[in-house]
C-alpha cells in the first residue's frame, strides 16, 4: 500500500512536469481511478480532453478509446499505458479482410468468438444492404468509424437512429445494443452479430438470483446486456447514466448490471447507499491491464503513443461530429 501511494505521488508530479491529463474509464482498477483527473465513459472523456490545453493525454482504457481521443485531439499526444489492452467486441467488425485483428484474446479462459467469420466485413454488409446508413457504436476501431455514416453511444443510440432519414439502418457491432434500439424505434435495425462478453453472459436466471438475494434493490442494467435481461431491469442506461440514477434515486440499494469496476465510483459517490454486482464475474480483463506502474512508465518513457492517420481520422471525425451535432 505504501508503495502504491509513493507511485501515485510520482505520477502526479510527473504529469505536472509533462503537462499531461490522465483519463480513466469507469471500469479501470481503483488505484488508476484515484490518480485520474477525470473518470467516465469513453467518449465523454475524449470530449473533455479535447476541451483542455494539456499537451499529453494518458488514456487508461482500451485501444479504441485512445483512438477516439486522438481523433478529437489531433494536436495532442495520446498515450495508452497498456499497449495490449483492446476491446474484443470492437475487434468483431473489420472494414475488409485486409485489416489485422489484434491478437487472440489473451487472458480469457473462454474467449469470445467471431459470430461472423473474419472474412465477413463491413464492406460485405454494405453490399448486402446498399444505400443503408451504418451506425457505429463508439466501441469500434477508428477505421470502422471512418467507414460508417454516424456514431452513437449506448445512451443516445435511439436518438441517433431516429435522426436519420432512412427507414432502415445497420448497427454495428453490438447485437444487444441493436436489439434494445430496435425495441425503441419504428425503424428497421440490421444488427451486426457482435457482443460484449461481460454483459452478454448475463441471463434472466442471474437476475432472479440477484433479486432473491436483494429484494429491496433497484436493478440497473447496461444496454449491452441481452434483451431478455433488459426487460427485467428497473432502469436501462449507460455507466454515466447509472451514476446519475444512483445519485438521484430515492432507493438505497442497487443491483448493478455492468462491469464491476463501476462499483468503486458508485460507492465512493454514494456512501449512504449499497451496491451489489449482478454477477461477481462481470470483469473485463483488458480493462484491468492498466495499473499504476504502466501509467508511470508511459509518462516517463513517452511510449505507447496512439496515432490515427489523417485519411482515417478525418472521416472518423465526421462520423463522431454528426452524432455530437444532434
Amino acid at each position: 500500500m505504501a508503495g502504491n501511494e509513493r507511485l501515485k505521488e510520482d505520477i502526479r508530479r510527473l504529469k505536472e512536469d509533462r503537462n499531461a491529463l490522465i483519463l480513466a474509464h469507469n471500469y479501470q482498477i481503483d488505484d488508476v481511478q484515484d490518480i485520474a483527473d477525470y473518470t467516465g465513459d469513453s467518449l465523454e472523456l475524449s470530449r473533455k480532453a479535447a476541451d483542455t490545453d494539456f499537451d499529453i493525454i494518458v488514456f487508461c482504457g482500451v485501444r479504441f478509446m485512445a483512438e477516439s481521443a486522438a481523433i478529437l485531439s489531433p494536436d495532442k499526444t495520446v498515450l495508452l499505458p497498456a499497449s495490449n489492452a483492446f476491446c474484443p467486441m470492437a475487434e468483431m467488425v473489420t472494414v475488409n479482410s485486409q485489416r489485422e485483428i489484434y491478437g487472440a484474446f489473451p487472458g480469457y479462459s473462454n474467449p469470445p468468438q467471431y459470430v461472423y467469420p473474419p472474412e465477413f466485413t463491413l464492406d460485405d454488409i454494405r453490399k448486402q444492404y446498399p444505400d443503408t446508413p451504418v451506425v457505429a457504436y463508439v466501441n469500434t476501431t477508428a477505421e470502422v468509424k471512418a467507414h460508417s455514416d454516424i456514431c452513437c453511444t449506448s445512451a443516445n443510440v435511439v436518438k441517433v437512429i431516429n435522426s436519420l432519414p432512412a427507414d432502415r439502418v445497420i448497427c454495428i457491432p453490438d447485437k444487444n445494443l441493436s436489439m434494445w434500439a430496435a425495441k425503441n424505434t419504428d425503424k428497421e435495425v440490421i444488427a451486426w452479430d457482435g457482443y460484449c462478453h461481460v454483459h452478454d453472459r448475463i441471463r434472466p436466471a442471474d437476475v432472479e438470483k440477484a433479486r432473491s438475494e436483494h429484494p429491496n434493490a433497484m436493478l440497473m442494467a447496461h444496454p449491452e446486456c441481452r434483451l431478455d435481461v433488459l426487460m427485467l431491469a428497473d432502469h436501462v442506461t449507460s455507466t454515466s447514466g447509472m451514476l446519475r440514477f444512483a445519485q438521484t434515486s430515492d432507493a438505497k440499494e442497487f443491483i448493478v448490471g455492468t462491469e464491476v469496476g463501476l462499483m468503486y465510483r458508485l460507492r465512493k459517490e454514494n456512501p449512504d447507499k449499497t451496491f451489489y454486482p449482478l454477477r461477481k464475474d462481470m470483469l473485463c480483463p483488458n480493462m484491468k491491464k492498466t495499473n499504476l506502474q504502466s501509467v508511470y512508465d508511459a509518462l516517463v518513457e513517452m511510449k505507447n503513443i496512439i496515432r490515427v492517420e489523417d485519411y482515417i481520422r478525418h472521416p472518423a471525425r465526421i462520423a463522431l461530429d454528426r452524432m455530437l451535432a444532434i
